[in-house]
């Protein structure tokens, strides 16, 4: 697995990992309506956006020349959170890659990143049900640190997130 800095030709490949990784992890912890209307097209504009603005860094994980993986991350957006924090803004694999260790890799990659542009701490926000992206975050020696904000996703769909903090 080679991990890179994502370029502007690779947002429809995230964009297919991103529609796929929100079918496979938040199927039954979000209403269907939202996962079945999800579009490859809007996400690839999307990241085409996010990518070409460079406000925040994108990585990819490549095997065979695929893309299999992505993390988006970069200073915090929180308004509570100290100067040198960082912010894992959003962490996918494609599901058939899922347990081989990418979405580690990236991580760790990610918080190499944050570390180095200075970044004494870094935190992410995680759907208070999404119990195996809860389990992946505190084996990689993130914690609760009480925080927590709602939303709606669709037409009515709300969702509860819970922040994780860890230093750097």
């Amino acid at each position: 697995m080679d991990i890179r800095a994502a370029t502007i030709s690779d947002a429809h490949d995230i964009a297919e990992v991103h529609v796929a990784s929100w079918k496979g992890a938040y199927r039954g912890l979000m209403p269907d309506s939202v996962l079945d209307g999800l579009s490859v097209s809007k996400r690839e504009e999307m990241w085409q956006r996010i990518i070409g603005e460079k406000k925040f860094q994108l990585l990819v994980a490549e095997h065979d020349d695929r893309i299999v993986g992505f993390v988006n991350f970069g200073s915090t957006r929180d308004p509570d959170a100290a100067g040198h924090t960082g912010e894992i803004l959003a962490i996918y694999v494609d599901p058939n890659r899922w347990h081989e260790g990418t979405g580690r890799g990236l991580l760790e990659a990610a918080l190499l990143e944050l570390k180095s542009a200075g970044c004494n701490e870094a935190t992410l926000w995680v759907l208070d049900s999404n119990s195996r992206a809860r389990v992946f975050y505190e084996r990689a020696g993130f914690y609760v640190d009480g925080a927590t904000k709602s939303g709606i996703v669709g037409n009515n769909g709300k969702i509860q997130e819970v922040r994780y903090r860890r230093p750097l």
